[in-house]
């Protein structure tokens, strides 16, 4: 064969190469996944290419690069490029095509950094060029034509698809730190750290642009008292220049104002403008997707770098550096943070500086983008029943469904239940949704079955809190962590669960800390005396109270220091608030620590803490249980009025109109912000509990002062209602108190 040449091609029926002479008839194939697979087609290709085999496309311009790194080659991909070494950087500059499957490409790329250390750093080198590249096409092409938006989109999807990969080949490379002590971003200059040399130029620019923002932002602020308003374009006379914005990357100089093109004035102008065209977009609306996607490109980058579980400290740096910034981004649209802002949801330490943003979006929105990133990538993610294998199904025991389903569910794959639920019972043949739901209803009853002892009733007996003597049963905390997997699981499907536990076991769920009103729900006359010493100077009474509680361990009272020494620190005036929480503590979580660790290690299986935490305690409790129904007649039956006011006050007459034009979740929303619970218990409005024991549900009147807002006392289920002029302005001031007074409760 010698003297001959040969091409290599695709035959695209039999999904064979075809390695073709090019002075005879002769054709040598081999199939594409042989017995021997991808090391098959890597030595033919070798055995090939060293007999003189060239390197051409297919009639329809179909390389075999193109086709090997569409099948996650990496093997026959090494091979073409020790014969064509320009192919190397092809490969790199392969990452921005879309029609590429990225995980065919991380596949290959993975294999090739694998085989030297000069070539990772040489591919990780060239990734980060190419990501630098886009991200400044990013910064650099503000010339905003609505036509264009898919343009800038496709350039957003393209840097976060580089970086993905780049920081994945550098996270399985020859060598990857399992520390941060040989990290780029940590100051050492090793040869690991100078692959993220390009990007630099990157973050450069992304930082002049905050920077130029903030300025702006600032330099108006006392013109305006809506900051995202500051940059409103002016309708121009020319339709094509009101829809341009000659926004210029920042440079020298750059920082004394927003470069303006023809037809447009000034920024500090348009601050002063009352109005604007709605055709046109503000410059920060405009700019925050792309500078956000920059920001997410940052953070992974700082994040590969850092041991799992740990936020970058220059990351960190920088979000607090451009806090005002940032915060104006989420303002203007917070599905921000789960587009890009991934990291808010990740590190606690800048979730909290965004929270207040996050919480003041609409319920029905966080519930949406709470599924929206819980489901994203689960193939049938909306399916709670989807086709399975046999093996795939959990067969439980009807008469023993709890045990059951305990030991089936641990022994269960975890990716697969996320992605949908079968069930059947053992010797019948019933299968679909239907079973699901009984599943889930026979299992929400049998958590709370006393003869497992994993919870007890509060004390108004329609909630439940994990119980603190749940030893007595042996197997405790492997059923706390089975009742952890089943919520998370109804959750996670959109499934709900016939039970309600108290507010302070929900705070726990959430990570959010408990006060000393959450006692009341296991001892109202404990958290009585507890607010009692918050109301009261203790200082001469007398108490002799020390930092030290009589408690119940193991079945035996013992003194319990609630802090170290505790017993011999005497509580005062000064430090009796420190005392009342530590008491709390000791009482609503210390004494149930076990318990809710297990449980949190099920739930958490199924729905990150990440996400949950979008919620407060009342809504937690409606997207596991529901919305209750609520029937008002019952309600206005068992109403008890005070301080001036009675049944036909037209303050009473309009508060009760309001109630009745409330949609379900209001009325939800409202028997939460007076009594604590979104549940009438059994028998009605006339059984709901107080502090002291029954208690109707009141309302008193409060003087009326402008724009006040009604308050609660929720141990006593009294609405503090002021006496408003007008329907109008009741109804206004109550939604106001119940959408966002969450927070605003007290004891009376």
């Amino acid at each position: 064969m010698e003297g001959q040449s040969y091409s290599m091609t695709w035959c695209s029926t039999s999904r064979m190469w075809m390695w073709r002479m090019q002075w005879g008839r002769q054709h040598y194939m081999w199939p594409a996944r042989t017995g021997t697979k991808r090391h098959g087609q890597r030595d033919t290709a070798q055995i090939l290419l060293l007999r003189g085999a060239k390197y051409l496309p297919d009639k329809n311009g179909v390389t075999p690069l193109d086709l090997c790194v569409q099948g996650g080659y990496g093997q026959t991909c090494e091979v073409l490029i020790q014969y064509h070494p320009r192919l190397f950087q092809t490969i790199v500059q392969m990452t921005q095509n879309e029609d590429l499957r990225e995980n065919m490409l991380r596949q290959v790329l993975q294999h090739l950094s694998q085989q030297s250390e000069s070539q990772y750093l040489k591919i990780l080198t060239g990734l980060a060029e190419v990501a630098t590249t886009n991200g400044h096409k990013l910064l650099s092409v503000f010339r905003l034509v609505s036509s264009l938006s898919s343009s800038y989109e496709a350039q957003m999807k393209s840097l976060l698809r580089i970086v993905r990969i780049f920081c994945h080949v550098f996270r399985i490379g020859p060598s990857s730190p399992s520390n941060g002590m040989d990290m780029g971003y940590n100051g050492n200059k090793t040869p690991r750290s100078q692959v993220f040399k390009p990007l630099e130029l990157l973050w450069h620019s992304l930082d002049e642009w905050l920077v130029l923002i903030a300025t702006e932002l600032m330099k108006n602020k006392e013109d305006s008292a809506d900051i995202t308003s500051i940059l409103l374009k002016q309708k121009g006379q020319d339709q094509e220049a009101s829809c341009i914005s000659a926004f210029e990357p920042p440079g020298p100089g750059s920082y004394e104002r927003l470069s303006t093109g023809p037809g447009e004035s000034k920024p500090d102008v348009l601050a002063g403008k009352q109005e604007a065209s709605a055709d046109c977009q503000d410059v920060i609306s405009v700019t925050a997707n792309r500078l956000s996607a920059v920001i997410q490109a940052f953070y992974m980058c700082c994040s590969c770098q850092m041991p799992p579980g740990m936020t970058s400290p220059r990351f960190i740096e920088f979000v607090c550096k451009h806090d005002e910034v940032l915060k104006c981004f989420v303002n203007r649209n917070p599905k921000i943070i789960f587009d890009h802002f991934h990291f808010l949801l990740e590190c606690p330490e800048l979730m909290s500086r965004f929270m207040h943003i996050i919480k003041a979006q609409p319920f029905k929105d966080r519930c949406e983008w709470f599924y929206e990133h819980l489901h994203s990538g689960q193939p049938d993610s909306d399916m709670v029943h989807r086709p399975v294998s046999e093996n795939d199904i959990l067969l439980v025991h009807r008469d023993s469904i709890f045990r059951s389903s305990c030991e089936i569910v641990s022994k269960a794959n975890c990716a697969k239940l996320k992605q949908g639920i079968a069930v059947r019972f053992h010797g019948e043949e019933g299968m679909g949704q239907g079973v699901v739901r009984e599943w889930f209803d026979i299992l929400s009853n049998e958590i709370v079955n006393p003869d497992y002892a994993l919870f007890t009733q509060s004390a108004d007996g329609t909630t439940f809190q994990p119980n603190s003597n749940s030893y007595v049963n042996p197997d405790h905390l492997n059923y706390f962590r089975f009742a952890g997997q089943i919520l998370g699981l109804a959750l996670n499907h959109r499934q709900l669960v016939n039970i309600y536990f108290t507010r302070s076991f929900y705070k726990h769920i959430l990570g959010i800390p408990v006060n000393y009103q959450d006692v009341a729900s296991i001892d109202p006359e404990y958290a009585k005396n507890l607010q009692w010493i918050l109301d009261n100077d203790i200082s001469d009474l007398g108490l002799e109270l020390t930092f030290s509680v009589e408690t119940d361990v193991f079945g035996a009272m013992e003194e319990v220091p609630l802090k170290p020494g505790g017993g011999s620190i005497l509580v005062t005036q000064n430090n009796k608030a420190e005392y009342v929480q530590l008491v709390t503590e000791l009482r609503m979580t210390r004494a149930i620590q076990p318990q809710i660790n297990a449980f949190l290690q099920g739930f958490h299986m199924f729905i990150p803490p990440s996400l949950i935490q979008l919620f407060d305690e009342y809504e937690l409790e409606l997207l596991l249980s529901g919305m209750p129904e609520i029937d008002v007649n019952d309600w206005i039956k068992n109403t008890e009025y005070t301080s001036g006011y009675e049944r036909e006050d037209p303050v009473i007459q309009w508060f009760w109109e309001v109630v009745e034009d409330m949609t379900q979740e209001e009325r939800v929303l409202l028997l939460q912000f007076v009594t604590g619970s979104s549940r009438v218990p059994h028998g009605g409005f006339a059984n709901i509990m107080g502090g002291s024991g029954l208690q109707n549900f009141t309302i008193a009147a409060v003087p009326y002062t402008p724009n006040l807002l009604p308050t609660s006392s929720t141990c006593i289920n009294m609405l503090k209602l002021p006496e408003y002029p007008s329907k109008e302005i009741l109804k206004d001031r109550l939604l106001v108190a119940l959408h966002c007074g969450s927070y605003g409760y007290t004891m009376a």
